[in-house]
């Protein structure tokens, strides 16, 4: 008889594991930014794929000595468990951060989460049932639809124009939803610098959208991790100040740094008591150490003149990109002027694909992320996003004329072989594909 162990060895399965998992995990996929990675951190690369923020503007050798003293005067308090709500002094000082936006909120209210990304995952878990519809604006950001895959929404995309989510577009989609007995559950929006086109919804536009919202009973999600990096004027009233039914996610992970994973869900009080509980369970709670780290920067350091010295480098980035971008893009290229947040979403000429463009593109040591990584239908490939935030200028200038070459060559090989988008697949191998695992 053979033993279960033997078997095991025996399977010759690449996952031996294949049929034990959940039926959600079949929607799980590798973000399109994080498959880029092996590439696009090589040196010689130009990455102009990933949002990292560059934190090297900030006061690091006086928040190492202010974190050491942290750590010897409350570490006990500090390296400790928390609440799952997260610290009430973190919460105050959030309270203060939204203000620069216009809410006016309580701390209550407040989860503190480990980034706005395990926000999007606690406000998906406690609304959605497999099958029932998000709403998102057509493109939307890659790591918010891994999310809603995960717990198997149907991600339904809303039309966008230059202003940024058109109102008459989800209206006509909530009822046509509706209509056909679909589940809607609520609507994501990044009303600020979307990512990824950069596009950012005037103060109008946004009443507009809420109007719409409360007339269908729709719940709205404001994501909000770039609003108070503008480039250009002061920041937009949040769409949260407009009206407090709304679900708003924020981050310190632009304003100040990543690597200590503090977002937080301002939410109404009944949906933050279901958001605390399903926080306990995920982390029991938040980074303590994090949290007080985050409001000792917030309590002893200019964080407003700081935020300004990151809109001053972001400024001359984006600058730098544009200035690449006109300089270097071949006819029939456009793109978008962002005034603030981290990207640029560019549309390549008439039968060029982005995906099928990205080995020439690294073959000239430049990346970027693929239109169709942020839409869940397969558009967008015609697009691509490009990322300002980390490289500087000189790089980002250089990126630019690599990208506009390795469009301008592959323009080329259609003029050569006649070839339009349907034939691009069949089109002469151009040697292998670059590693993205």
């Amino acid at each position: 008889m053979v033993s279960s162990l033997e078997a095991s060895r025996r399977d010759t399965r690449l996952d031996p594991y294949i049929d034990q998992y959940a039926d959600r995990t079949g929607s799980m996929t590798v973000s399109a930014v994080r498959a880029l990675f092996s590439v696009a951190n090589r040196p010689e690369v130009v990455s102009l794929a990933g949002g990292m923020p560059n934190i090297t503007d900030l006061p690091l050798g006086d928040l190492g000595a202010t974190f050491d003293e942290l750590i010897q005067s409350k570490g006990v308090q500090a390296m400790q468990y928390g609440s799952g709500q997260g610290e009430l002094f973190m919460r105050e000082k959030i309270v203060e951060v939204m203000a620069e936006e216009a809410i006016h909120a309580n701390a209550d209210d407040i989860v503190i989460t480990c980034g706005s990304q395990q926000a999007l995952d606690l406000v998906t878990r406690i609304f959605i049932d497999p099958g029932d519809v998000i709403l998102c604006e057509a493109p939307s950001y890659v790591g918010a639809m891994g999310t809603f895959n995960a717990y198997q929404a149907q991600i339904h995309h809303v039309e966008m124009d230059e202003h940024g989510l058109v109102p008459d577009a989800l209206r006509q989609a909530v009822v046509a939803l509706r209509a056909a007995g679909k589940a809607v559950k609520f609507l994501y929006t990044i009303p600020n610098f979307n990512n990824p086109t950069g596009i950012t919804q005037p103060l109008e536009r946004r009443r507009e959208v809420l109007a719409v919202a409360r007339e269908l009973d729709v719940l709205v999600v404001e994501d909000n991790p770039y609003g108070l990096l503008t480039l250009e004027g002061q920041p937009i009233d949040a769409m949260r100040s407009m009206d407090d039914q709304v679900i708003y996610l924020g981050s310190f992970s632009k304003t100040f740094a990543p690597g200590f994973r503090i977002g937080w869900v301002l939410a109404p009080h009944a949906v933050r008591e279901r958001l605390t509980i399903a926080q306990e369970a995920a982390v029991l709670s938040p980074p303590v150490f994090s949290q007080f780290a985050i409001s000792t920067y917030l309590d002893r350091f200019d964080w407003r003149g700081q935020i300004e010295s990151f809109r001053g480098m972001y400024r001359a980035r984006r600058d730098a990109m544009l200035a690449g971008l006109e300089a270097h893009m071949p006819p029939g290229t456009t793109w978008t002027t962002p005034n603030g947040g981290f990207f640029v979403w560019v549309t390549l000429p008439e039968g060029i694909d982005s995906q099928a463009l990205l080995p020439r593109a690294v073959n000239e040591r430049v990346a970027y992320v693929p239109g169709t990584a942020f839409y869940a239908d397969g558009f967008g490939s015609r697009n691509m996003r490009l990322s300002f935030c980390f490289p500087t200028p000189e790089r980002i200038l250089e990126g630019t004329r690599r990208l506009g070459k390795a469009i301008a060559d592959e323009l080329d090989m259609h003029t050569t072989f006649g070839l339009g988008a349907d034939e691009r697949r069949h089109a002469p191998d151009l040697g292998p594909a670059p590693d993205l695992s």
